[in-house]
């Protein structure tokens, strides 16, 4: 009976949570892009840690690393995994520069649409600031705490690496406060900004690989 009487309290909050979320209408997306726009236009860098989370179906626990993510506009974007490894990615002019414990490598991302494409919308997501771009199909929903906006790519090539971008923006500074890519396969990577700092200082030797 204690069993099922705590099954029933849990099921009763889990759909409480779930009716939460709802739903934007026109007016609320309106103003809603407004204020990401206007954020995103005054945002120059942005400095943060993050907890990644890979979802892969075949393990039970998801895979959990940690770092630190740094941006400069216009399209500088630095991945720094700390724990449990060291590893950086930069996103740098069409470039993508690789450091893995000190093996370094560079890949030109101009040379193939797919992939400047795809540096766009990390760079983009980052900033929180897709809703310009007309590749996608968009839904908009809100909660007491957060936004969420699902991008899916009407691209079939860009579709084939991502099936959809989930972004959660916090309701008061709208900021980006965790960014959800969904792959083909419904396994998905979850990162988890904290400690945002917007528009502090950052030299360009941090973008250096």
């Amino acid at each position: 009976m204690r069993n099922l009487l705590f099954l029933a309290v849990l099921i009763a909050h889990t759909s409480l949570l779930f009716s939460q979320e709802s739903n934007m209408n026109n007016t609320e997306i309106a103003e809603f892009k407004a204020k990401i726009n206007e954020t995103s236009k005054a945002t120059i860098t942005i400095q943060s840690n993050f907890t990644q989370y890979k979802h892969l179906d075949f393990l039970s626990n998801d895979i959990t690393t940690q770092g630190k993510m740094a941006f400069k506009a216009p399209n500088m974007v630095k991945w720094e995994y700390t724990e449990p490894f060291k590893y950086s990615i930069i996103f740098k002019d069409d470039k993508l520069l690789i450091n893995d414990s000190g093996s370094k490598s560079n890949m030109d991302l101009g040379n193939s649409a797919l992939f400047k494409k795809i540096n766009q919308l990390i760079v983009n997501s980052v900033k929180g600031n897709l809703f310009q771009d007309s590749d996608f199909t968009m839904s908009y929903f809100k909660s007491p705490d957060f936004y969420k906006v699902i991008f899916v790519p009407k691209d079939e090539k860009i579709k084939s690496y991502i099936a959809s971008f989930i972004l959660f923006f916090d309701k008061e500074q709208a900021d980006v406060m965790e960014v959800k890519m969904v792959e083909p396969t419904n396994d998905y990577t979850r990162i988890v900004f904290e400690d945002r700092q917007i528009n502090k200082p950052l030299d360009n030797e941090v973008f250096s690989n």
